[in-house]
């Protein structure tokens, strides 16, 4: 199934698309892709709806009709740093021991077409497309070899990164990670039944139109499972919580000299199976 949520901006409805392409509504059914929609026993009772019974919405997602961040209510908004091997060489860090953990504000999060505010003062606003893991069934110190049972689906998330915030002005990552708009996620949660290898697809990301990043989720240091597991070990993992899971090179900031966004530029990024983004960059 591919869930989505559609509308506008703060009054999104729950929706699944259609063998056609085409939106399918299902708050008859649930209130939201959210929470306990989410665990396996909520996936369940979503698989057996007919879908060609369910009302069409008006549009064609992603054209004229507005598509909002995929999950609803998102608990906690959990970040990888430097998990792709050939990203970390990029910007001549040292392939970590561990997963390196930070956070995005649940205030980041729009949806996969929304615009992408430029903070007031920021010169150095970058792009990371990431594959974006939504937990279903919740859990804490999980094993490994069970992580995968806690994973509802898959989805295209724009890490975006303000590098001056980051690493220059002292403190943790997070400041430079959870501006607003800095969250991109969509346009719609693949159940992980739709998708045979998270640890196999390709993922890319233009700017104005050129390929800066054309990577794949072979190059992870640490997989889906082993950070599902290695997350659990710290705090609880609960429907609906999402884990963006690192980038691969190509970003601004590993070019040569580094580049960075612009107001009037326009972002297009995607991963294999999981649908594409595209953000317009305006000034905040």
């Amino acid at each position: 199934m591919k869930l989505l949520r559609y509308g506008p901006k703060g009054t999104e409805k729950p929706g699944v698309l259609d063998t056609a392409g085409r939106v399918r509504d299902l708050s008859g059914i649930i209130d939201d892709i959210a929470g306990d929609v989410l665990t396996p026993a909520g996936l369940d009772r979503l698989r057996a709806v007919d879908v060609a019974t369910l009302p069409l919405v008006a549009g064609t997602p992603q054209q004229n009709l507005r598509l909002g961040a995929c999950v609803g209510r998102i608990g906690k908004f959990i970040c990888i740093g430097l998990n792709y091997a050939d990203h970390a060489a990029e910007t001549g860090a040292a392939i970590p021991a561990e997963p390196i953990v930070f956070n995005k504000w649940t205030s980041a999060i729009v949806g996969p077409d929304d615009d992408v505010e430029i903070p007031r003062g920021s010169v150095k606003t970058d792009w990371e497309v990431e594959l974006g893991v939504v937990i279903g069934k919740p859990g804490r110190y999980i094993d490994e070899a069970d992580a995968m049972s806690h994973v509802a689906g898959y989805c295209v998330i724009n890490d975006v990164s303000e590098r001056e915030y980051q690493i220059e002005r002292g403190g943790t990552w997070d400041k430079g990670k959870g501006c607003d708009t800095f969250g991109p996620t969509g346009p719609w949660m693949v159940t992980a039944d739709e998708i045979a290898d998270p640890q196999d697809l390709k993922m890319w990301l233009d700017v104005d139109g050129k390929r800066f990043q054309d990577g794949s989720t072979r190059t992870m240091i640490f997989t889906v499972q082993q950070v599902v597991a290695y997350l659990s070990r710290f705090m609880s993992l609960q429907a609906g919580d999402v884990i963006s899971t690192g980038t691969p090179p190509g970003v601004g900031l590993g070019q040569k000299p580094p580049v960075y966004l612009k107001p009037g530029q326009t972002m297009t990024l995607g991963i294999e199976g999981l649908g594409t983004q595209r953000q317009r960059v305006v000034a905040a």
